[in-house]
């Protein structure tokens, strides 16, 4: 059984989602904030956090900046942020501490296992996929291991940040639109905001490019989305 923990400060909440999430297969442990959770992110057996926004001890976006400090397979954990704002730029500040999803309050508790299954998903598929190394001049990307990097030194990624890198790697040369980038790495149409992905590649050209604001691997298309470069460095 995959196991998640929640961290959020509504009982009542937490309480209905951890039964909902039960009765479909899922171990949920539930911290009523900050300190508590990532008190338990220290142990091994977390598959996913469901982390919310708006703690009474410290800040959401501060905790997944904690999470992704973590040493080990604790700071690659996934991490679904809840919020109540309906800002979207919310969402995008949540995606550039290093979220992998997002997912405003109040929420279909479908949708919350929709979601929590594709993360799953990308997470186990990856695992599963055979041995295979990718070289694009000092750019290394190891697809066993997970691993990117740049000149021998390694580069910080979120989990859906290196499978959005490996979607537009495997299609070098070819241009891609956002809902084909979208689409490679979810299979899945729940994403409906398509400038989350521009976020996501801003924060993999800071850990891949030489130059971000002057990219030569992942290149913007006006008006219909990127391309990753086949000749690099």
């Amino acid at each position: 059984m995959q196991q998640l923990l929640m961290i959020e400060d509504d009982a009542r909440l937490a309480g209905m989602v951890a039964d909902y999430l039960g009765q479909n297969g899922f171990g949920v442990t539930h911290a009523p904030d900050a300190q508590s959770g990532l008190a338990r992110l220290h142990s091994p057996g977390v598959d996913l956090v469901i982390l919310d926004l708006m703690l009474p001890d410290m800040d959401g976006l501060q905790v997944c900046q904690r999470i992704r400090a973590l040493p080990g397979s604790a700071g690659q954990v996934p991490v679904l942020m809840l919020t109540a704002k309906g800002d979207p730029m919310d969402r995008v500040i949540g995606l550039e501490m290093g979220a992998d999803d997002y997912l405003p309050k109040p929420f279909e508790p479908r949708e919350l296992l929709a979601r929590i299954k594709a993360i799953l998903r990308r997470k186990s598929t990856a695992h599963d996929a055979p041995q295979q190394l990718m070289q694009f001049g000092s750019l290394e990307i190891d697809r066993d291991a997970r691993r990117v990097s740049v000149k021998g030194q390694a580069c910080d990624l979120t989990s859906y940040q290196y499978d959005l890198l490996v979607a537009l790697a495997e299609r070098a040369g070819r241009v891609l639109t956002r809902d084909q980038i979208m689409e490679a790495v979810r299979g899945r149409e729940l994403e409906a905001f398509d400038r989350s992905i521009d976020v996501h590649m801003g924060r993999i050209r800071a850990a891949i490019e030489v130059d971000p604001r002057s990219p030569q691997r992942i290149l913007t298309v006006r008006g219909v989305g990127y391309v990753f470069a086949r000749q690099q460095d």
